[in-house]
C-alpha cells in the first residue's frame, strides 16, 4: 500500500510513495549499527557543532518546512513556522547542556573511586506521530543522538514528505549517514525492525492502542521503551480566578493546532458558580477563531489531519450530546468548505458515561463539567485512564499547591496551560505511558547508567 500525502483541506492526493522493502530495511539496520559504532566514540564537542548546524537550518529553511507541515496535516502555517522555531530552540539547548547532564556522577563509597557513568545504548526505533511532525521526531530523536545513539524513524503515514526532510536536513547539517534515517515503511513492517537484535530500544508517540501493541512487542524481546500516549488533560477552573484570563488560555490549549495537542486541555472542570460565565467567555473566544485555509497567514484553525480524525471526532461530539450534553457553539463539520474542517465546539453539561468525559477528543472540542468542592474536582481530574498533564486555575496559591500531589498527571501547571519545556521532564502515568523525554531525566532514558567501583 502506497505512502501518501493527502492534503487536509481539500482531501485530495497531492504525493505517494512505496513502502521501503525488507532488503532495504535490512540496509539501513546495518548502516544505523556501523553508524553507531563510530558516533559513540565523538566527542560533545564535535555532536553540539553539528546540532548547532541543524538549529542554524531550521531558521534559515523554515518557511520551506512550515509548509511542509501545513500542506501534510493542515496547521495554521503561523503555527507551523512557530513548530520550526521551537524545534531549532530545542535543539541549541541540547547541544549546549547535554555534556552536562551526562557528565560522571561521583559516589562518595569506601573506594578508592566510585562514581556512575552515562553510555550510548546502540540504534533506537522511534515511532512518530502526525500532530506536531517536525517536533515529535526532534523531542526525543535530538537528546538521543547528542548521548551518542543512533536513530532509525518510522513516521506517521500521512507525513512522509516531512519525513524524509528530517532526514535531509540531518544529513546537511553534517550528520554522518547512517545517525539518522527515515523509513517509508507500514505498520505491518514494524515487528520485524523492533525483532532485530540491532535494534537496542524504541521509543513512541502516539495512540494507546499503538503504545500497547509496540510495548508487547519490545517487552518480548527484552528491549526497552518509552511511551508518550496522550491524555486527556483537566483544566480546572475556581471561581477566585481570573475568569477572562483562564478563558482566553482555555481557548488557546483547546484550540491549538485544531485540537491535536497530546498535552492540551482536554475536559474543563469549572466550579458550578461560575460554570456559566465561564463557558460564555469561553464562547467568545472560540467566536474569534479564524477557520480557513491554513497556508493563509490569518488563519487560526484549519482542517484536523485525516478524514479518519474528522469521523472520530464527528462521532464522539454527537454520542455525547444523544446522551445529554448540549451544544454551546459548534458541534458539526463545517459548512461549505471541502476537506476535514470541524467547527470549534462547547459543549455543556457533560458527565460520566459520554465520549466527551471518556475518551481522549483530539480534535477542537471543549467540555464543561462542573463541580462544587476541591475534593470533587480532583475526583473528576483523575477520573481518567490518561494522567499527562493537568492545570489549575485559582488566586489561592496554597491550595492549588496542597492539590498537586493529589493529581495523577506527569505535569501540573498553576496559572498556565501545561506546555513541552526542554529544561523540564515531559511525560505521564496510567495509559498516558511511562519515562520522559526532556531535561535530565529525559536524556537519562537514552543511556546505559553503568556504575564504577575502583578498589
Amino acid at each position: 500500500m502506497a505512502i501518501a500525502t493527502t492534503n487536509p483541506t481539500d482531501g485530495k492526493v497531492l504525493k505517494t510513495y512505496e513502502n521501503i522493502d525488507n532488503g532495504e530495511i535490512n540496509k539501513i539496520l546495518e548502516n544505523s549499527k556501523s553508524a553507531f559504532d563510530s558516533w559513540k566514540l565523538t566527542s560533545f564537542g564535535e555532536r553540539k557543532k553539528i546540532f548547532m548546524k541543524v538549529a542554524s537550518l531550521l531558521r534559515e529553511k523554515r518557511d520551506y518546512y512550515a509548509k511542509l507541515i501545513t500542506i501534510e496535516m493542515g496547521c495554521p502555517i503561523s503555527q507551523a513556522n512557530s513548530e520550526i522555531e521551537k524545534c531549532a530552540f530545542i535543539t541549541e539547548i541540547f547541544a549546549n547542556d547535554s555534556e552536562k547532564m551526562l557528565s560522571n556522577e561521583n559516589i562518595d563509597y569506601d573506594a578508592k573511586e566510585v562514581y556512575i557513568s552515562f553510555e550510548p545504548l546502540g540504534p533506537i526505533l522511534h515511532i512518530a506521530p502526525w500532530n506536531y511532525p517536525f517536533y515529535l521526531v526532534l523531542r526525543p530523536a535530538i537528546p538521543a543522538i547528542m548521548a551518542g545513539n543512533t536513530i532509525v524513524m518510522k513516521h506517521a503515514s500521512n507525513v512522509p514528505q516531512t519525513s524524509l526532510a528530517i532526514q535531509e536536513l540531518f544529513l546537511e547539517a553534517g550528520l554522518p549517514k547512517g545517525v539518522f534515517q527515515s523509513m517509508l515503511v507500514s505498520s505491518s513492517q514494524i515487528n520485524d525492525i523492533i525483532e532485530d537484535s540491532r535494534i537496542e530500544m524504541v521509543t513512541l508517540i502516539g495512540s494507546e492502542p499503538a503504545g500497547r501493541a509496540v510495548a508487547s512487542q519490545a517487552s518480548s524481546h527484552i528491549k526497552k521503551t518509552v511511551m508518550e500516549l496522550g491524555g486527556s488533560d483537566p483544566f480546572i477552573v475556581f471561581d477566585d480566578c481570573d475568569l477572562q484570563e483562564a478563558a482566553k488560555n482555555a481557548a488557546y490549549s483547546r484550540l491549538r493546532n485544531a485540537g491535536q495537542s497530546c498535552n492540551a486541555a482536554k475536559r474543563f472542570i469549572v466550579h458550578s458558580s461560575i460554570a456559566k460565565d465561564f463557558t460564555e467567555k469561553l464562547k467568545q473566544e472560540f467566536e474569534k477563531e479564524v477557520i480557513g485555509d491554513p497556508m493563509d497567514t490569518k488563519t487560526t484553525m484549519g482542517p484536523v489531519a485525516t478524514k479518519g480524525q474528522l469521523i472520530d471526532v464527528e462521532r464522539q461530539v454527537n454520542d455525547s450530546v444523544s446522551k445529554g450534553a448540549q451544544t454551546v457553539i459548534g458541534g458539526k463539520r463545517v459548512d461549505g468548505k471541502d476537506g476535514y474542517y470541524f467547527e470549534p465546539t462547547i459543549l455543556s453539561n457533560v458527565s460520566k458515561g459520554m465520549p466527551a468525559y471518556d475518551e481522549e477528543v483530539f480534535g477542537p472540542v471543549a467540555p464543561i463539567i462542573s463541580f462544587d468542592t476541591i475534593e470533587e474536582a480532583i475526583e473528576i481530574a483523575n477520573d481518567t485512564r490518561y494522567g499527562l498533564g493537568a492545570s489549575i486555575w485559582t488566586k489561592d496559591e496554597n491550595m492549588a499547591k496542597s492539590m498537586i500531589p493529589k493529581i495523577e498527571a506527569g505535569n501540573v501547571y498553576i496559572n498556565s496551560v501545561v506546555r513541552g519545556n526542554p529544561k523540564l521532564p515531559f511525560g505521564g502515568i496510567k495509559k498516558s505511558g511511562y519515562g520522559r523525554e526532556f531535561g535530565e531525566y529525559g536524556i537519562k532514558e537514552f543511556v546505559n547508567i553503568k556504575s564504577v567501583v575502583i578498589k
